[in-house]
């Protein structure tokens, strides 16, 4: 296992993580490594964007055709 320091972190985000931990009944090393496991395993924002672009394009119908299409069954 290897050990991450965390320097300067204001005293209101300590508190406020500290709060969190609590309200989940878990020590604040716990919480914290928790969030970093689910941080580590999202893609960034660099991934999911490319994600995105490599989608096609879907064509719909517009929204008006489709009510105008439902409208005299009701």
């Amino acid at each position: 296992m290897t050990t991450i320091q965390v320097r300067n972190v204001s005293d209101e985000t300590s508190r406020a993580l500290k709060a969190k931990a609590a309200l989940e009944g878990r020590s604040l090393s716990d919480y914290l490594l928790r969030e970093l496991d689910r941080l580590a395993t999202r893609p960034s924002r660099a991934e999911l964007l490319e994600r995105i672009a490599s989608r096609g394009v879907a064509t719909l119908e517009p929204a008006v055709q489709v009510l105008a299409e439902q409208r005299p069954g009701r």
